[in-house]
C-alpha cells in the first residue's frame, strides 16, 4: 500500500516541479538551436576588466578554503587543476597554455569573498569559477560581471540564478543543477518512502529558504504534510529552540538542510529524540558528507542525502586523486572540471579569450553539435570547423538561455555505521529552458 502510495504522490511532485525524471540513463534531448543564444549574448560589461582579451586564457577560482563549506573546496580545485592539465596537455587555448589565479570565497560568515575577487580581477581572470555557495555569488556576481568578466559556478544551485534581473550581462553560468531539480528528487524520495508528516529544518539563506521551498512544495503537492518548516540563522551556534519546535510537531521525517553546522545539529537532535534512530533523516548536498571523524559509530545509519551529479566513473576519481591524493570526497569535482572546460572551448569556438565575445560560445559548445567527451577531442573538432556537444564528467551539461543546465541528474546517497555514504541511485531529470 505504501509504494502504491509513492508512485502516485510521485507523480503529482514531479507534475508540480514541471520536472520529467527518468533513470540515469534516458536520452538526451535538444532544441537544435546551433547558434548562440540571444538571451545569453553578453553585452560588455560596464566596468571593463578583461573584455578586450590579451590572447592568454586565465582561469581564476572562487572556491571555499575556510567556513563551513571547505570540505567542498579540495574536490573543486582538484577539478580545475585537472581540466587545467588537460587543457594545456592538448595546446593550451588559442595556442597558449593555460594559467591560474586562486582565492577563498569562503562561505559568506564572514564576507572575505569581495576582497577575493579583487584579487582575481587584479590577476587579470578571464573567468572566476565559482563561487561554491549561491549565497556567496549573488554577493559578489556584480562585482565579477560588471568588470565584463564571466563567472562560472561548479556548485550554485539557486533558482535566483535563472533570473536575468540576477545576470544582466549575461556572463553567470553553472554546471550544477537549479535546486528546482533537487527539491523534487528529495521531496519525491520522502514521500516513495512512505513518510506523511515531514519537518523542515534550514539555514536562513538563499540557499536554504529557496531548498526548503521546493522541498515543502513538493511534498504538498504528493499529498504529505509539511509539519513544520523552521529557518535559523546561518551564524547560529546554538539550534535548541529550532529543534524544539521541530520536536513539538511529531514529524516521521525530517529534512535538514544545512552546511558543516550539521555536525552541532545531530547531536542537538539526538537529545531531544528526533534523531537519525528515531526519525527519518534526509540531507542535501549542502551536508552530504564524511562524518566519520564527527560522530560515534552509527550515528547516522539510515541517513538518506540528495545531491547533484551524475556518477563519478572509476576513471576520473582517479584523475582527482593523481592532482590530489588527499581527497575524501569527490563532491562538485566533475562540475569543476567542466565548467573549466566549457570556458577553455568557448574561448576556441569564438578565437578570442575576451569574456564578453566568448561567453555566449559556452552554451553552445554544451549542446546541439557532434559529441566529443574531452578537451583534445572536442579542439580538434572545432578545428575542423564543426560544431560540438560536450558531454562531460558531470553528465550531459547542456545548458539553457540562462545559462544553466536543462538537464541533470541527482545522485540518491544512503550512509553506512561509520556515518559515510554510499549511493543508491541517480535520478535524471529535464528542467524546462
Amino acid at each position: 500500500m505504501i509504494r502504491h502510495q509513492g508512485i502516485l504522490r510521485s507523480a503529482a511532485v514531479l507534475g508540480v516541479a514541471t520536472l520529467a525524471l527518468a533513470g540515469c540513463g534516458s536520452s538526451n534531448s535538444g532544441d537544435n538551436n546551433t547558434s548562440p543564444s540571444a538571451n545569453n549574448s553578453a553585452s560588455s560589461g560596464s566596468g571593463g576588466g578583461q573584455d578586450a582579451g590579451n590572447g592568454r586564457l586565465v582561469i581564476g577560482t572562487l572556491l571555499p578554503q575556510t567556513g563551513d563549506l571547505a570540505f567542498l573546496g579540495p574536490p573543486e580545485f582538484a577539478g580545475v587543476d585537472a581540466a587545467v592539465k588537460d587543457i594545456n596537455a592538448a595546446g593550451g587555448v588559442l595556442g597558449k597554455p593555460v594559467t591560474q589565479v586562486k582565492a577563498d570565497s569562503g562561505d559568506g560568515t564572514p564576507d572575505i569573498a569581495g576582497s577575493s575577487v579583487s584579487k582575481l580581477l587584479a590577476g587579470n581572470a578571464d573567468v572566476i569559477i565559482g563561487a561554491a555557495a549561491s549565497g556567496v555569488s549573488l554577493s559578489v556576481i556584480n562585482q565579477i560581471t560588471d568588470a565584463g568578466v564571466v563567472e562560472f559556478s561548479p556548485a550554485n544551485t539557486s533558482p535566483t540564478f535563472d533570473d536575468p534581473k540576477t545576470d544582466p550581462h549575461s556572463l553567470y553560468f553553472r554546471t550544477s543543477p537549479s535546486d528546482v531539480l533537487q527539491g523534487a528528487v528529495l521531496s519525491n524520495t520522502i514521500l516513495e518512502d512512505g513518510h506523511n508528516n515531514v519537518a523542515i529544518l534550514a539555514r536562513q539563506d538563499s540557499y536554504g529558504e529557496l531548498l526548503a521551498a521546493q522541498v515543502a512544495k513538493g511534498i504538498k503537492a504528493g499529498g504529505g504534510t509539511v509539519t513544520a518548516k523552521v529557518l535559523y540563522s546561518a551564524d547560529a551556534t546554538n539550534f535548541t529552540a529550532e529543534v524544539n519546535k521541530i520536536a513539538a510537531t511529531h514529524p516521521d521525517a525530517i529534512a535538514l538542510i544545512a552546511f558543516n553546522e550539521t555536525t552541532k545539529i545531530i547531536p542537538t537532535m539526538i537529545a531531544k529524540n528526533i534523531g537519525p534512530k528515531n526519525q527519518q533523516v534526509y540531507f542535501v548536498d549542502g551536508n552530504t558528507a564524511d562524518y566519520s571523524k564527527d560522530f560515534p559509530k552509527g550515528t547516522l545509519t539510515g541517513v538518506k542525502a540528495t545531491y547533484p551529479g551524475a556518477q563519478l566513473t572509476g576513471s576520473f576519481k582517479k584523475v582527482l586523486l593523481q592532482t590530489n591524493p588527499k581527497l575524501t570526497d569527490f563532491t562538485y569535482g566533475p562540475e569543476a572540471y567542466d565548467a573549466t572546460t566549457l570556458t577553455a572551448l568557448a574561448a576556441d569556438a569564438a578565437k578570442s579569450d575576451s569574456p564578453t565575445k566568448y561567453a555566449p560560445y559556452i552554451i553552445k559548445v554544451s549542446k546541439d553539435g557532434t559529441k566529443c567527451t574531452s578537451y583534445k577531442q572536442c579542439l580538434d573538432l572545432l578545428n575542423q570547423g564543426k560544431d560540438i556537444d560536450y558531454d562531460g564528467v558531470s553528465g550531459p551539461v547542456d545548458l539553457g538561455t540562462t545559462g544553466s543546465p536543462t538537464k541533470a541528474t541527482i545522485g540518491i546517497f544512503q550512509y553506512g555505521p561509520n556515518n559515510t555514504y554510499h549511493n543508491v541511485k541517480y535520478v535524471t531529470g529535464v528542467i524546462p529552458d
